[in-house]
């Protein structure tokens, strides 16, 4: 007769975030760590995860079933590691790296195996770490050097790229190489048992492998990687921790690092970035006539030759609404309307203006002019769409991230950034308003905006390609930003978003976090540590802590009040 077991289970009820021991019984017998099982929780039959191994005793209740594979048992003490970092359940992070369906057998994964190189494509051999590339560099060289500098060890190499379509499109080209790829929730058994690749988007971070041989991520600072749903997790920062645990090695790209990928160590470059960014044209709308419509005289130019060529898509007007207030602009001498304190845009608040943190609420005139006449300069979408398709003469496809898929589209797209997802090229793309982005209330609104610039280079090409453009509009013509894009040089954009990062007390120099909603003052209110620092912005509230290990202690020594509470960890 066996040994009878029992096991500690965390249950999907995130509400309770503990866990539970039960005995196993004859129909469960074959659970192990990280395994799928149902039980018996308060009269509810819900499911849960072994989390480890308790001894039996005969007060337990039993485990009602096993329900297949979960996470591997290697991927536990990470999730739980997740649970404190981010300040979550644990079994949210359990869901993420668990499938849908039910998965009772495991397929028996290829060897890995060196699939050769291409004579007509060259690998460069870079060493593990940031990577400071160009927006059009062709990341299949970078993921063929880390694929053969790991061929030795003992894994599967786990590439992450910002979205699902480039996932797949990426994993259709590896497979033609030659290379055995899993990719996909529908593939979760073959990651499961140890596929040699392994290519997906954010949730791909928490991929049910064992062991990472080596990882890769793509545009490692796109906003993609955060979740934006509490617990708000970043891909990029869990991977570096997964490969911690692994002593496998890590390569991140990005057009333009942060401060915290180049704090954590120093970052080399692939030669020739100047020449991989795309023409960028810049029009002050200061000097421009107060006819023209929402595009200038210089950007409808440059559409209409972009439709006299051959592109599917010819032209593409992006117009990203950041903030929550319009911009103002004089109307005599055309500058914006900033605050003398932050510099951010001004907006209506009443019958005065003032920035989102109200540091000096004013009446409305120009501070450059004296001009009373304040015009606004802010439209929505659908707005620009038809104003841009009344100045061009034709049709034109509005596309936001609410837009079908599958959608036909125009010749000329009007939309905000979810055109990077549907578009793949096009010969012309215009930044209406990239205003928006500069006077963006972040400390990252910089650099926000270069990427922005850098995501449009990869539709119209490289200037060495001579291929598209991009034409920005702005009322910013002297800005770091539009001095950086026209010189192809962002070594002192980096060098300032490291120094603000430092003064700040931000990633990597400190940890942050942000309370909000119903029970937030409540919550804030229990705070006790003696390091912890907390502004208030009306009802939201920021903390900012000397490291993360400290952010975590205060927060995990707070008792959540019965109101709702939103607690994002960064």
């Amino acid at each position: 007769m066996s040994t009878p077991r029992a096991v500690r289970i965390i249950t999907e009820v995130a509400a309770v975030d503990r866990a539970f021991d039960y005995r196993l019984s004859a129909t469960s017998e074959r659970a192990q760590l990280g395994d799928r099982v149902r039980v018996d929780f308060n009269h509810r039959s819900v499911r849960g995860w072994v989390m480890g191994e308790v001894e039996a005793t005969p007060d337990l209740k039993e485990v009602t079933k096993w329900l297949g594979y979960g996470p591997p048992s290697s991927l536990l003490a990470l999730l739980e590691w997740a649970s404190d970092r981010w300040y979550g359940p644990v079994s949210r992070f359990l869901v993420a790296a668990s499938t849908r369906r039910l998965v009772a057998t495991l397929p028996e994964p290829p060897e890995r195996k060196d699939v050769g190189s291409d004579a007509n494509f060259e690998e460069p051999v870079l060493r593990a770490g940031i990577v400071q590339v160009a927006p059009t560099t062709d990341p299949m060289s970078i993921i063929v050097s880390a694929y053969e500098a790991t061929l030795e060890r003992a894994g599967s190499l786990l590439v992450l790229v910002p979205t699902e379509s480039w996932a797949s499109r990426l994993r259709a080209r590896l497979e033609r190489r030659g290379y055995s790829v899993a990719a996909g929730e529908a593939e979760w058994d073959r990651m499961r048992s140890g596929w040699p690749v392994v290519v997906g988007a954010r949730g791909a971070a928490l991929a049910p492998l064992s062991r990472l041989c080596g990882a890769v991520i793509i545009d490692a600072d796109d906003e993609s990687y955060v979740s934006h749903a509490t617990p708000t997790w970043n891909a990029f920062t869990m991977l570096q921790e997964r490969c911690r645990r692994d002593d496998a090695p890590l390569w991140a790209t990005s057009m333009l690092p942060s401060a915290k990928m180049v704090g954590l160590a120093a970052f080399q470059r692939l030669p020739d970035l100047e020449h991989g960014w795309p023409s960028v044209d810049f029009v002050d709308r200061r000097l421009s006539d107060p006819h023209d419509g929402v595009l200038s005289r210089e950007s409808l130019e440059a559409a209409h030759e972009a439709l006299a060529t051959d592109e599917a898509v010819a032209v593409v007007v992006v117009l990203q609404r950041l903030g929550s207030g319009r911009l103002f602009a004089c109307s005599r001498c055309g500058e914006l309307a900033r605050c003398a304190s932050c510099g951010q845009g001004e907006r209506e608040v009443g019958t005065l203006i003032a920035c989102d943190q109200a540091h000096e609420p004013r009446q409305k005139y120009c501070r450059h002019c004296g001009a009373t006449s304040l015009k606004a300069v802010r439209a929505g979408v659908a707005t620009l769409a038809r104003d841009v398709s009344a100045q061009l003469s034709r049709g034109v496809s509005e596309l936001t991230a609410a837009s079908p898929l599958d959608a036909p589209l125009e010749r000329v797209v009007v939309g905000t950034e979810a055109v990077w997802q549907r578009v793949r090229r096009c010969a012309l793309v215009i930044f209406v308003d990239f205003d928006q982005y500069l006077l963006a209330p972040r400390a990252s609104a910089r650099r926000e905006a270069i990427m922005a610039v850098g995501k449009a280079g990869r539709l119209v090409g490289a200037r060495s390609q001579g291929r598209g453009a991009v034409m920005v509009q702005t009322r910013r013509g002297n800005d770091p930003v539009v001095e950086s894009l026209r010189s192809g040089n962002f070594d002192s954009i980096i060098d300032d978003e490291v120094e603000t990062a430092r003064l700040l007390g931000l990633a990597p120099f400190g940890a942050q976090a942000t309370v909000s909603g119903p029970g937030a003052r409540a919550f804030v209110e229990q705070l006790s540590a003696r390091d912890l620092v907390v502004h208030q912005s009306g009802d939201v509230f920021t903390l900012n802590a000397p490291d993360v290990v400290t952010l975590s202690r205060s927060l995990s020594d707070v008792r959540r009040p019965s109101q709702r509470v939103r607690v994002a960890v960064e």
